[in-house]
């Protein structure tokens, strides 16, 4: 077996050499003709696929997203002027001996800027000067407008029901599934002889990043009863709760319930899901009341409440200090900011910073429920564009001057990006479309669609980070539940405006998305315990099949509280999945690589956790001794992407030399103009 060593440098100093494991049993296709379809058919799928993936590439690049690196110098050669690839950047990290929540001195923040902002249609507009905001004050922060994400959304829309189209990708995803299986029977031994090689590392000592996980309920039951339990002997007089003008104590609250400590127990907390939850999402969301009352909910598992959050965040610091004990289990923990009010940020800021809610294995995602009708209905909020103030002016505010907001600018710093939540089963009785009202003059009482939510937080998110990035501060990432259930245009709008997805359950049915998703290299974040109680059994669950395939999945807990029993509910998670479908090590060691680079988490951090070269392509960037991903399996993965590009595009280039016209553009680039 001939072997090529590279040498890997780390942190200034040379590392042994590493020798680079290339030579195993691969599957050719002999001929020219190598896709079983027609030319004809394979040139006009292949111009289809193309289009969309340009189509995403404009977007991602736009936001400051990643974009697969393979797949964009693979449209690179099609005559595309150069990428706009994003550069992974090292964010200065808190010194060792210092909390990162310790200077809240305002005087040590970033000066103001003087900028202005203001909403325009739904969208944060940015000005130079604060007195006079108009057209030509205004900072160029682009973002694509409504006219072109609806006319990138039709034509995203009648390409996945093409049927030829259809037909290609399906038959390509069979080949996928059929090759992983040929290159198993062929390589399987070779791979667990490479890991066995490796002095020190396992899957157990491997880094594993909980993608999908609600901070609400990333505590298990037992946990939870225990902590109520002790919040009960130990602060029974504190007052928790005001009711009509009158505060309650933690122990009136009780009495009034008829329950005393000795009561409680994990059947009488009732807070994990059952049969009766499946397809029932009002259920589900019912389980979160602790005995079926939403007084204990508030005062145990919410931010903002009378006692400003405090049990909440002790529960929190628990279960950090469980994954810091473990050492190689991460969290990105979901907050939720759901734009009632302007200032829930601040709140959500004070909360994690006067508890001194942090840890190294933590990272907070923002989820924004998708609730706007209920607001509406009661009240509190007069239209959309009100609820879009309220979650992204604060924001802009202490981008342009982290001194109006301290607590808010050092939370920022460890928030990674945004997430869209609620039940996508439900009913959407309005197509968005240019007919559709801006946000101002969305007054109804029905809930704007998913693609709605969607691309208003993409545009707002998009100039914020834009104006973060000039300000050297964090950028953020859209990272929406997404294809769970309901249309599959949700799948579209995810595929065109978010880094990776959580769920994904619906690509099963959508072989033109799934392929495009593979192709893209789209993280899906996927929870099949939690599936397998709300919409789809664990037995008919696609994670394998998307494994298989090589599109970028990982395994997540999405709520511990409702799905999992033991301390370490994202083990038990890939436990149950290795038993169920048969996953070998390396199966679950490519997993927890994949849950790391779609997480988060610092350059720096995946540099350590998986090596320097981590963001190379091909088995280069693949360090077995610290990912335990053997180079044959990471150099599979990377040359059947290329070969699957490389037979897109020179289909197309084969019909671009015929018929292609070539549009030179005012600064000499040229673009491919696909009919």
């Amino acid at each position: 077996m001939k072997e090529k060593s590279v040498d890997i440098v780390d942190d200034g100093f040379r590392e042994r050499q590493l020798p680079l494991e290339k030579e195993y049993q691969r599957v050719s296709i002999s001929g020219e003709e190598k896709c079983g379809v027609p030319f004809t058919d394979l040139v006009d799928a292949a111009k289809c696929v193309v289009k969309a993936l340009f189509i995403r590439e404009k977007y991602i690049n736009r936001s400051m997203q990643n974009f697969c690196k393979t797949t964009a110098q693979a449209l690179q050669e099609l005559g595309m002027k150069p990428l706009d690839l994003r550069v992974y950047e090292d964010i200065p990290e808190t010194p060792v001996d210092t909390h990162p929540y310790d200077n809240q001195d305002p005087k040590n923040m970033p000066a103001d800027t003087g900028y202005g902002c203001k909403m325009v249609d739904g969208v944060v507009h940015v000005y130079t000067k604060k007195t006079n905001i108009d057209k030509s004050t205004e900072l160029d922060l682009p973002y694509p407008d409504l006219k072109e994400y609806i006319a990138d959304m039709n034509v995203m829309m009648a390409l996945i029901i093409n049927g030829p189209v259809k037909s290609f990708c399906y038959r390509r995803l069979q080949y996928l599934s059929s090759k992983f299986q040929m290159h198993i029977l062929l390589n399987e031994m070779k791979e667990l002889a490479a890991q066995k090689k490796v002095p020190h590392r396992d899957f157990y000592n491997i880094r594993k990043v909980d993608t999908h996980i609600h901070a609400s309920s990333c505590m298990n039951q037992k946990h939870l009863l225990r902590f109520i339990k002790r919040a009960m002997k130990k602060y029974p007089e504190e007052i928790v709760h005001i009711e009509h003008g009158r505060g309650q104590t933690l122990k009136q609250v009780f009495e009034s319930m008829n329950l005393t400590a000795f009561d409680l127990s994990v059947d009488t907390l009732d807070m994990h899901a059952d049969r009766n939850t499946f397809h029932r999402f009002d259920k589900f969301n019912a389980k979160y009341n602790p005995i079926g009352e939403s007084i204990l909910r508030e005062i145990f598992i919410k931010t903002d409440n009378h006692i400003e959050g405090k049990y909440f965040a002790h529960i929190i610091k628990e279960v950090m200090y469980d994954l810091e004990e473990s050492k190689y289990q991460n969290s990105e923990l979901r907050l939720s900011v759901y734009g009632r009010s302007r200032d829930e940020w601040d709140k959500l800021a004070q909360w994690a910073v006067k508890h001194r809610v942090y840890s190294d294995n933590v990272r907070w995602l923002v989820q924004v429920p998708r609730l706007f009708d209920v607001y509406h209905t009661k009240k509190q909020l007069a239209n959309f564009q009100e609820m879009l103030e309220n979650i992204f002016i604060p924001l802009f505010e202490v981008t342009i001057n982290p001194r109006s907001h301290p607590e808010l600018h050092l939370f920022l710093e460890h928030v990674v990006g945004f997430d869209s939540v609620d039940d996508e089963s439900k009913p959407e009785n309005h197509i968005f479309n240019l007919d559709s009202p801006l946000p101002a003059n969305w007054t109804e009482e029905d809930n704007p669609p998913y693609s709605y939510y969607l691309y208003y937080t993409y545009a707002n998110m998009t100039v914020l980070n834009h104006l973060r990035r000039r300000r050297g501060f964090r950028t953020f990432v859209l990272r929406p539940h997404c294809g769970e259930a309901g249309p599959i245009h949700h799948l579209v709008s995810g595929f065109m405006l978010s880094e990776n997805i959580s769920h994904g359950l619906l690509l099963r049915k959508a072989p033109v998305l799934q392929y495009l998703y593979y192709l893209a290299q789209i993280g899906i974040a996927m929870s099949p315990l939690s599936n397998n109680s709300l919409f789809l059994s664990y037995h008919r669950n696609p994670l394998p099949e998307y494994l298989s395939r090589g599109l970028i999945v990982s395994l997540s807990t999405d709520d511990p509280l409702q799905f999992h029993f033991t301390k370490e509910p994202l083990m038990e998670e890939y436990s149950i999945a290795t038993q169920v479908w048969k996953l070998s090590s390396c199966d679950m060691c490519e997993l927890a690589r994949n849950s790391v680079l779609m997480s988060g988490f610092s350059h720096k951090a995946k540099s350590y956790w998986l090596g320097p070269s981590y963001a190379k392509e091909g088995p280069l960037s693949n360090d077995i001794r610290r990912t335990n991903v053997p180079d044959i399996r990471v150099a599979y993965r990377s040359e059947t992407l290329s070969e699957e590009l490389q037979l897109i595009t020179h289909a197309v280039h084969a019909w671009c030399s015929a018929w292609f016209q070539i549009i030179y553009l005012p600064n000499c680039t040229h673009r491919i103009v696909l009919p």
